[in-house]
């Protein structure tokens, strides 16, 4: 019964143009998230980070970091690598409440984070970090 609740509640929050997170990482409603974000900082607005998909035409850049959501729970976070190309870190991504995923990087290399859905609509993502 729970689910039902919150599946519903999520399919509302969908539809008013923000994304609902607190479901399992398999719910329909997530497959907006699944996919490779990349970072467009030149649209960002203060602590909100503005993230397109990777076919996103982007201008130049000396390059962009970003993140992949796989729809079992898998993450791979995209670096700018000492080559200048991207390094991926792996880890798992979990919704933890309406607005929030959590985010565990396997080689801990820093620490766990969350971050904030402050919306996803018309294939662009704005999240805060949150520490």
């Amino acid at each position: 019964m729970r689910l039902f609740v919150l599946l519903a509640s999520l399919s509302v929050v969908l539809l008013a143009g923000t994304c609902n997170t607190d479901t399992k990482a398999s719910s329909p409603q997530l497959k907006q998230l699944e996919g490779t974000w990349l970072h467009a900082q030149e649209e960002d607005q203060g602590d909100v980070r503005v993230y397109r998909p990777n076919t996103y035409a982007f201008p130049p850049s000396r390059g962009r970091t970003g993140f992949q959501f796989d729809h079992n729970g898998l993450f791979t976070q995209y670096d700018i690598a000492p080559t200048d190309g991207l390094e991926g870190h792996k880890g798992q991504w979990k919704a933890t409440s309406n607005t929030m995923i959590r985010i565990s990087l396997d080689d801990k290399k820093e620490p766990d984070y969350s971050l904030e859905i402050v919306s996803l609509e018309n294939g662009v993502l704005k999240v805060r970090r949150v520490e």
